[in-house]
């Protein structure tokens, strides 16, 4: 074989190669991240929820989630150990977005549409169009309809049993 024909499988075999040794690398960062944890380090799992550490075990971390709240969690649940700063910025709620840069967001749906525009829905605020109204509209015949068709079916058995009740009773009488 020429080195020709095996050029292509040497290159397939060197990006296996490269692609295990950077997931390898991930792990061990990541691995080493859990590692570095501590009791009262601030963590965020991979499922994204805030938490505080307690206590560290061999497999496992005790997680505060909420004053007096814990939950036992795998260490590999643990997606990134985060910075005092960072940690207390997001449980405190504090935004970087501050002053007049904040976007202004409505509490109601109201001040969505124009004063006109809602007085005119506030008139028909009590009705709800759904389409049913026309809907309705047509299927009265056809369920009128139905219901004839349905007392003449019932009409005609009821007929039909006295008929033969009335030759059983008949025939009876002749005997």
């Amino acid at each position: 074989m020429s080195i020709v024909t095996l050029l292509p499988f040497i290159v397939l075999i060197g990006a296996m190669f490269l692609m295990t040794r950077s997931a390898k690398k991930k792990q061990q960062a990541a691995q080493q991240m859990r590692n570095e944890m501590q009791p009262g380090t601030g963590v965020r799992t991979i499922g994204g929820m805030y938490a505080t550490v307690k206590e560290l075990h061999e497999d496992t971390v005790l997680l505060e989630v909420a004053p007096g709240v814990h939950a036992i969690y795998a260490k590999n649940a643990i997606g990134a150990v985060l910075a005092d700063e960072e940690f207390n910025r997001i449980l405190d709620g504090a935004d970087p977005i501050s002053g007049e840069d904040r976007p202004v967001v409505p509490d109601d749906v109201s001040s969505l549409t124009s004063a006109d525009e809602a007085a005119d829905k506030g008139a028909e605020a009590g009705k709800i169009d759904l389409g049913k109204a026309e809907a309705d509209k047509e299927a009265e015949p056809a369920e009128k309809a139905e219901d004839a068709e349905a007392k003449k079916a019932d009409e005609s058995t009821d007929e039909a049993e006295a008929a033969k009740d009335g030759k059983k009773a008949g025939g009876a009488d002749a005997k």
